[in-house]
Formats: structure tokens, C-alpha cells, sequence
């Protein structure tokens, strides 16, 4: 685990990937304490200011302080990202082990299943589903986890598949190991550095998603402080006050470049060839 470790923070890009995404937890916890102002707070006085020492990144278009609509922006993000891996990982993981441990018919049907969701494109799912349940938080969550469930299973049944037949494996079913007993205990704990980090890879990609959601109307609703709503409402004036999409525009970013950076590392690390 040690060596593991010290793979992973080896590179000083991962370790201010790292930093980055401390300080996105931090924002989303202590957002109320960060931010300058309310949130939703309006002021017509201060319709699309420029970044000020009174307001760290402008004013939007009714007066709102952009920077703490971002801190508090950050808050939304991470519960999207960590409870819709979480779940989608959870339906996955879950369908991934039965079909790979048990093999034969039924992970013949499990896996039809997760092909025929394979085959719609990932954020047209997110979409309809988004649509259907209606703008908040609770249908984006479960919007950006329908549509992680296939790869979490695809994933997950893969890693099954290479361990089942090790001689461990086999050594505890000679024991005597119950079936749930082999699954928990032998096949999933030794299954699951691949799905931990394509999980770490998701949440950038679940955040984008959520934002994207937003981007178009059916993620969450204003006046709720979330980037992609941040973004939907400020290209109108982006030619006026270029400022107001700058700081959702690179909070975005930054956050999904360092999950991606951070999975990429946690692959590495956890590789036994490396």
C-alpha cells in the first residue's frame, strides 16, 4: 500500500490535481463561511460589475455575487458527483458481480441488458431521464447514475471474470465458502481497483453532466447557484461582461481535469506491472 502510495503522489501534476479537488470538498463544506455574500442575494445597483475587491469575480446579470455563487456552486457539484457514482456504482457493481461469478444464463440476460443501455449515448440517457423526472436535484443525481450503471457493470463483471478462477478463489470454495461469502470476501474485495478507478474517473464526468443538464434546462433550477446554470444564463452577456462566465467556465474545468488526472494516477498506481 505504501509503495502504492507514494506512485500515486510521485508526480506533482497529480498532487496539484490532488490540491484542487481539497479544495473543491472544502468549498462544498464550508461554503456558507467562504463566500462574501448570499448566494441568491440580488442587487440592481451592481447589475454585471467587474472583478473588484467587493466582488472577487463581478456581478451577474441581477446583481448576484458571482464568486460565492461559485463557492456554493461547488457544494451542489460534489453531492452530484459523489451520490450519483455512489448509486451507479451500487446497481452496477451489484449486476457486474452476479453475472460474472454465476456466468451461464444469467450473465447472458444481465449483460443484453447493459448492452441495449450501452447502446444509447451516455448524456442523451441523462436527458430524457432528467426530463421525464423533472428539474432538481434529486432527478439529476439519478439521471447521471442510470447512465454510469452499464460501464460500472461491464467493469466490474471483467474484473470477476479474471479473478474467480485464481486458486484462492478455489481454495476457499474447497473450504467450504458459501457462495456470498466467496462473492464478498474473496471475488469483490480482489475485484475492485479496477471499478475505484473508473468511480474516480466518473466523477468528473458526472459533474460535467450534471452541469450540462443544467447547460440545457432540465438540471437543477434557478435560482439555485449550480455551473452549468451559471454558464446558460451568462452567455447572454458574454459579449458585454466576458467576466460572468469565467469563473463557473474554469471551476468546471478545473474540476473535471483533476479527477481525470487523479484516476489516470490511481490506475498507475494500483497496476502490479508498474
Amino acid at each position: 500500500m505504501s509503495r502504492s502510495l507514494r506512485r500515486f503522489l510521485s508526480s506533482p501534476l497529480t498532487v496539484a490535481a490532488l490540491a484542487v479537488v481539497v479544495l473543491l470538498l472544502v468549498a462544498a463544506v464550508f461554503a456558507p463561511q467562504l463566500a462574501t455574500h448570499q448566494p441568491t442575494r440580488q442587487d440592481f445597483r451592481a447589475v454585471l460589475q467587474p472583478p473588484s475587491g467587493a466582488h472577487y469575480l463581478g456581478t451577474d446579470e441581477i446583481g448576484r455575487d458571482i464568486f460565492s455563487r461559485v463557492v456554493f456552486g461547488a457544494r451542489v457539484s460534489v453531492t452530484v458527483g459523489v451520490l450519483s457514482v455512489a448509486l451507479g456504482a451500487l446497481v452496477g457493481i451489484t449486476i457486474g458481480l452476479l453475472a460474472g461469478f454465476y456466468g451461464g444464463a444469467l450473465d447472458g440476460v444481465l449483460m443484453r441488458v447493459i448492452d441495449v443501455l450501452l447502446a444509447f449515448p451516455g448524456i442523451l440517457l441523462a436527458i430524457l431521464l432528467a426530463t421525464a423526472l423533472g428539474a432538481g436535484l434529486g432527478p439529476v443525481i439519478i439521471a447521471v447514475a442510470a447512465y454510469s450503471v452499464p460501464t460500472f457493470a461491464r467493469v466490474m463483471r471483467g474484473s470477476v471474470l479474471a479473478v474467480r478462477s485464481r486458486e484462492f478463489v478455489e481454495a476457499a470454495r474447497a473450504a467450504g465458502a458459501g457462495g456470498g461469502r466467496l462473492i464478498l470476501k474473496h471475488v469483490f474485495l480482489n475485484s475492485f481497483s479496477p471499478v475505484l478507478v473508473y468511480a474516480t474517473l466518473l466523477m468528473g464526468g458526472a459533474i460535467l453532466t450534471a452541469a450540462a443538464l443544467s447547460f440545457l434546462g432540465v438540471g437543477v433550477a434557478p435560482p439555485t447557484p449550480e455551473w452549468g446554470a451559471m454558464i446558460s444564463t451568462a452567455r447572454d452577456y458574454m459579449r458585454r461582461a466576458p467576466h460572468v462566465i469565467v469563473g463557473p467556465g474554469i471551476a468546471i474545468f478545473l474540476t473535471v481535469l483533476s479527477f481525470n488526472i487523479l484516476g489516470d494516477a490511481l490506475r498507475d498506481a494500483l497496476d502490479p506491472k508498474s
